[in-house]
C-alpha cells in the first residue's frame, strides 16, 4: 500500500464527457490521508484469501458471469443463446469466475499477477475485511487516481499518449470488433504494467473497473465537502477507472471523472478492485 496525502481536490468535471454518468459538477472535496493499494487485486492474492477463508465468489454460486465475446472460444460461443441487448458483446457463460475468467475452458495459470475478475462488490468486500482493509470512496479512489494532479482528464495530463508512449491498457483499433491491442494486451495486462501515476499507483485507470464503496447517484451538490461517502442506500455500487475494452468511441471511462456502476453481485470479465486503509495493515 501507499500513503496517500490529506488535502482538497476538484472532484467530478464541469465537462463531463458522459452526460447520464453524473460526472458532473466540478466540486471541491477534503479527503483526509489514507492508504491505497498500489496495484489491483491480483489473481495471486484472491487465491490466498480463497485458499485462507475457503470463500466462494458469487459468480461460482450463480454458476455463471458475463464475458466478453471476443475474448470466448468457438466452443464456448455455441453454446451461448442469449446475450444484453444494450451489448450484445456482453455473453453469460456457464462456468465463467475469478478462476476461470472465459469459461471452463479457461484458466489463470499464466495470469497470476493479472487483476482478479469476475468479483462481485460483496466479493471485494470480503476480501478486504480479511486483508484488515476495506473498498475506496469514490472521492478517495478519484482523488488517488489524479495522484497529485488538478483538473486533469487521465492520471498522468491531458494526453493520452505522451511521446506516443501508452500508459494504460484500454482498446485500440475498432470496438468491439477489432482490437489492435497496439499497448501490447488483449485482455488484462499485470497488475504492475504501464507507468504509475503521482502517488505511485498503477493501472489506476484502465486494465480493470474497480468498485468502491459508494452507492451509485448522478446528481451531486457542488457544496464543498469533506471525505464524503456518497448516498446512504441505493441499488448499484460506483465502479472507477475503466477496462481493456473502454475506447473512446464507446466507453470513454478512462478518464479520472469518469464513472459507472453495476449491481452489488454483478461480476464480469473486466471488472476487479483494489483496497484501501485508514491505518497501514500488517499483511495477512
Amino acid at each position: 500500500m501507499v500513503a496517500i496525502p490529506g488535502g482538497v481536490f476538484t472532484m467530478g468535471t464541469d465537462e463531463p464527457e458522459i452526460q447520464q454518468d453524473g460526472e458532473w459538477p466540478a466540486r471541491r472535496v477534503h479527503i483526509n490521508s489514507f492508504y491505497m493499494d498500489q496495484y489491483e487485486v491480483s489473481n495471486e492474492e484472491f487465491e490466498r484469501f480463497v485458499n485462507s477463508t475457503g470463500y466462494v465468489t458469487e459468480a461460482e454460486k450463480f454458476g455463471d458471469s458475463f464475458v466478453f465475446e471476443g475474448m470466448l472460444s468457438e466452443e464456448v460461443k455455441a453454446d451461448i443463446h442469449q446475450a444484453v441487448a444494450a451489448a450484445p458483446w456482453w455473453l453469460p457463460v456457464k462456468g465463467a469466475n475469478w478462476k476461470h475468467p472465459e469459461g471452463p475452458d479457461s484458466d489463470i495459470s499464466t495470469r497470476m499477477d493479472h487483476p482478479v475478475l469476475h468479483v462481485s462488490w460483496n466479493d471485494a468486500v470480503a476480501f478486504c475485511t480479511w486483508a484488515g482493509k476495506r473498498l475506496p470512496t469514490e472521492a478517495e479512489w478519484e482523488y488517488s487516481c489524479r495522484g497529485g494532479l488538478e483538473n486533469r482528464l487521465f492520471p498522468w495530463g491531458n494526453k493520452l499518449q505522451p511521446k506516443g508512449r501508452h500508459y494504460a491498457n484500454i482498446w485500440q483499433g475498432v470496438f468491439p470488433t477489432n482490437n489492435t491491442a497496439e499497448d501490447g494486451y488483449k485482455g488484462t495486462a499485470p497488475v504492475t504494467a504501464f507507468p504509475p501515476n503521482g502517488y505511485g499507483l498503477y493501472n489506476i485507470v484502465g486494465n480493470a473497473w474497480e468498485w468502491t464503496s459508494d452507492w451509485w447517484a448522478v446528481h451531486h451538490s457542488t457544496d464543498e465537502v469533506h471525505n464524503p461517502r456518497g448516498p446512504s442506500a441505493g441499488t448499484d455500487r460506483v465502479k472507477k477507472g475503466g477496462s481493456y475494452m473502454c475506447h473512446k468511441s464507446y466507453c470513454y471511462r478512462y478518464r479520472c471523472a469518469a464513472r459507472s456502476q453495476n449491481t452489488p453481485d454483478s461480476s464480469a470479465s473486466n471488472l476487479g478492485f483494489r483496497c484501501a486503509a485508514d491505518t497501514s495493515p500488517q499483511l495477512p
